[in-house]
């Protein structure tokens, strides 16, 4: 099978929740990613930037239980990154973060998949290596992006747009939320238009959630969005939801061949509605799962069904 490298922050959350109650527990989208994907019965390593402290520990713990090693180097840092959540009465999260990134070295081989994004992607010194890790692995990988925008930490949308639409035209799949959208463009964006302009730059794939009111689409192949619903489920929390749905995305895709190798790239750059509906499912019903259960517990293939 096709291995995977995730590139990206490892942090702990620390959950504050309306009742004042707190709880702690390894996260960081690209952290969830890779055990979603490790859940999902796909091998997968995690480069990050972790401390051998207290924090470090647990991270280490949580990635062992799913089988997810990390790579050379990634437990060098001086302390490990934290965010706390503040949830509000409808299980939303606003976060603020204690979170330093430089990675000391990022693989080049090993891997037929490389995924990145959120803090990772955005926040320097360690943003000028991801993207660098990107064009290497271009080669003999194929790639995918969730900007996941972090406000607080990425400054003005104008700082980093032009950044990240680079990675959108070095990646063969995108995903974003419609907020991410909103904040990067405007809340008066039309993400149908977005998706197609992201379509343009590079990625054969884009995918804009918007929550319980599903997904919209672009493919390459095609000139017009296409909409994917969403599906009803009493919501605990939406802690790593969208790092579910990436997930289950990718999941779906590397199991159709349509991600993992050059060849795989051309594949999905022909692909239609049909040959990636099974792969969307799948997204949406692993962030279903995920928002039906607090913290970010995203499924295994046999929750799945």
């Amino acid at each position: 099978m096709t291995r995977t490298l995730v590139v990206g922050e490892a942090l702990v959350d620390i959950v504050r929740r309306p009742d004042g109650s707190e709880r702690t527990h390894p996260g960081g989208s690209p952290l969830n990613v890779a055990v979603g994907l490790a859940r999902l019965g796909h091998p997968v390593q995690l480069a990050t930037s972790i401390a051998r402290d207290e924090h470090g520990d647990a991270i280490r713990s949580h990635l062992a239980a799913d089988g997810v090693p990390l790579t050379v180097g990634s437990d060098g840092a001086s302390r490990t990154p934290t965010a706390t959540a503040t949830l509000d009465e409808h299980g939303s999260a606003t976060y603020e973060f204690d979170i330093e990134w430089a990675p000391r070295e990022l693989p080049s081989d090993g891997f037929g998949h490389l995924h990145t994004g959120s803090i990772a992607a955005a926040l320097q010194p360690g943003a000028t290596a991801v993207r660098e890790a990107v064009e290497r692995a271009r080669s003999h990988a194929t790639v995918s992006y969730d900007p996941n925008v972090r406000p607080s930490l990425m400054g003005e949308p104008q700082d980093v747009r032009s950044d990240i639409e680079q990675l959108v035209g070095l990646s063969d799949v995108v995903k974003a939320s419609d907020e991410d959208v909103r904040w990067l463009y405007g809340e008066d964006a039309p993400i149908d238009q977005v998706a197609r302009l992201w379509t343009r730059l590079g990625p054969s794939l884009v995918v804009l959630t918007r929550g319980g009111d599903g997904a919209l689409l672009h493919l390459a192949a095609s000139d017009e969005p296409a909409e994917l619903p969403g599906r009803a489920v009493e919501v605990v929390d939406t802690v790593g939801a969208g790092d579910s749905f990436m997930s289950g995305l990718l999941s779906g895709l590397l199991d159709a061949g349509l991600l993992g190798e050059p060849d795989a790239r051309e594949r999905l750059r022909r692909a239609t509605l049909e040959d990636v509906r099974p792969s969307l499912d799948r997204a949406v019903q692993a962030s279903a799962i995920t928002v039906s259960r607090a913290g970010a517990q995203p499924p295994t293939r046999a929750e799945l069904g």
